[in-house]
């Protein structure tokens, strides 16, 4: 007898399906920066706003305060000693002639210390690959260069204002010796920046090593009134030739022979190449130990 096979009833099975054809080969990973256009500039532009943002983030005004305190310590300062001290080496204004000094000084000091804790203060910032060490460091640059510039800005006009100074301010050397400050300290921030953190014992020592600088950097006296040889080993300080250039930006009769472009635009320079390079070099290094 036959074999009757029985018809199966219910629904065609459904076609298993179709693997499509892979290409083999290595899978390379994108870079996220090649990816992204300008994303080292997003990079910098937003660590710059983070830094507004941050910076008295907590009082009421913000950023405001961050512009109106140096300032308006500066001011007051200048305005204390304009009562002790009548007459200046140079001109008819103690105000002035101060703060030709100080405001230099005091944002060097404040800016090279920003920018040496520029890595440190984003760490957390630097785990992500859309972010680098470069960014963190040209941001606070940036963000610090602006600040002081603004804080300049503020201070001369006020005293411009409110006081007799028989001054002729020339908007161009001014615009010079504020280059001059934010290289000198760009180029100390960026070195401290490697040597802080690659050094332990120096941040300290480095502390103690500015102390005497607010009277070695000539803020109160004249370089020309130093006597030799003194004069020549102060030459080599580089807030000398800062603070040289703004006086004689503001007092006309102030020649200031003595300021060098040369050896503050290629110091400044140098130093700024070397401590890039080191922290180019070993930031890896320095992030994970």
């Amino acid at each position: 007898m036959s074999k009757t096979t029985t018809p199966q009833h219910g629904p065609p099975a459904a076609p298993l399906p179709q693997q499509r054809a892979v290409a083999q080969g290595p899978r390379v990973l994108k870079e996220v920066r090649k990816h992204r256009s300008f994303a080292s500039l997003r990079a910098i532009v937003a660590l710059v706003l983070r830094e507004m943002q941050t910076s008295k983030g907590r009082a009421s005004g913000g950023y405001f305060w961050a512009i109106a305190e140096p300032a308006g310590g500066i001011i007051l300062l200048t305005l204390i000693f304009s009562v002790t001290f009548n007459q200046p080496p140079i001109g008819t204004s103690f105000a002035m002639f101060y703060a030709t000094g100080m405001v230099p000084f005091l944002g060097y000091l404040d800016m090279s210390g920003k920018v040496a804790s520029s890595v440190r203060y984003s760490t957390a910032l630097l785990s992500y690959p859309a972010v680098t060490f470069m960014d963190a460091l040209l941001a606070r640059i940036i963000f610090n260069a602006i600040t002081q510039i603004m804080v300049a800005t503020v201070i001369f006009t006020s005293i411009y204002l409110m006081n007799e100074t028989r001054t002729d301010p020339q908007v161009d050397q001014i615009a010079i010796a504020l280059a001059m400050m934010v290289l000198v300290a760009s180029a100390v921030g960026v070195m401290n920046c490697f040597l802080f953190e690659a050094v332990t014992w120096w941040q300290p020592l480095w502390g103690i090593l500015m102390k005497p600088f607010f009277l070695l950097s000539c803020i109160f006296f004249m370089f020309d009134d130093v006597p030799p040889p003194y004069q020549d080993w102060l030459w080599w300080n580089p807030l000398i030739h800062v603070i040289g250039q703004m006086r004689r930006a503001f007092f006309p009769q102030y020649i200031g022979d003595y300021v060098s472009y040369v050896y503050i635009f290629g110091m400044g320079l140098g130093v700024f190449a070397l401590g890039l390079a080191l922290l180019v070099r070993y930031h890896r290094d320095l992030q994970n130990s």
